[in-house]
C-alpha cells in the first residue's frame, strides 16, 4: 500500500502541473489575440485618418515672363504653377489676391536668367524662392499661409 500511495502523489503533483502549464499557455495565447486586435485597430484608424485628409491643390494660370538678359540676349519663360496648401483657408486667401500672387511670381520670375532655371536644382530653389515669396503677407492681420509644395506643371524656356 504504501507503493500505491506515493505513485498516487507523484499523478496528483504531475496533473497539478499539467494544468498549471495549460493554464500559462492559454494565458499567453488570449493575450497575443487581444494585442493584435488593437494593432489592428490602430492601424486601421491611423489609415482611416491618412485617407481622409485629401492633398489641396491651388492652380494659378499659365503665364509668359521675359527672363533677365544673358549671352544670348532676350529670353521667355512659358510656365503653369499649381500650389499644394495645407488647409482651405490659405487656398482662400490665395484665391483672393489672386493678382498680387501672380505679380509677385511675375516679379520674381522676370529677375531670373535662363541658364538658372533649366537645371532640376535650379527648379528646385525657384520653388523654394516661390514659398518664400508667397509666405510674406498679401494684407494686414493675415494668417500665416500653409504652402506645402510648388508644382511646375508646365515649363518652357525659350
Amino acid at each position: 500500500m504504501a507503493e500505491q500511495s506515493g505513485g498516487s502523489k507523484k499523478l496528483l503533483w504531475i496533473m497539478i502541473i499539467l494544468v498549471l502549464l495549460s493554464s500559462a499557455g492559454a494565458a499567453v495565447a488570449i493575450y497575443m489575440v487581444v494585442d493584435q486586435r488593437n494593432d489592428g485597430s490602430e492601424d486601421a484608424e491611423m489609415q482611416q485618418a491618412m485617407e481622409l485628409e485629401s492633398p489641396i491643390f491651388m492652380r494659378i494660370e499659365p503665364f509668359t515672363v521675359n527672363l533677365a538678359d544673358d549671352s544670348y540676349g532676350s529670353r521667355l519663360l512659358y510656365t503653369g504653377v499649381t500650389l499644394r496648401v495645407g488647409n482651405e483657408g490659405s487656398k482662400a486667401i490665395l484665391e483672393e489676391h489672386m493678382p498680387q500672387v501672380r505679380s509677385r511670381l511675375l516679379m520674381l520670375l522676370s529677375g531670373k536668367q535662363a541658364d538658372e532655371l533649366t537645371s532640376s536644382e535650379g527648379k528646385q530653389q525657384l520653388a523654394q524662392a516661390i514659398v518664400d515669396r508667397l509666405n510674406v503677407p498679401l494684407t494686414e492681420n493675415q494668417p500665416p499661409l500653409d504652402l506645402r509644395e510648388v508644382l511646375f506643371t508646365e515649363f518652357i524656356v525659350q
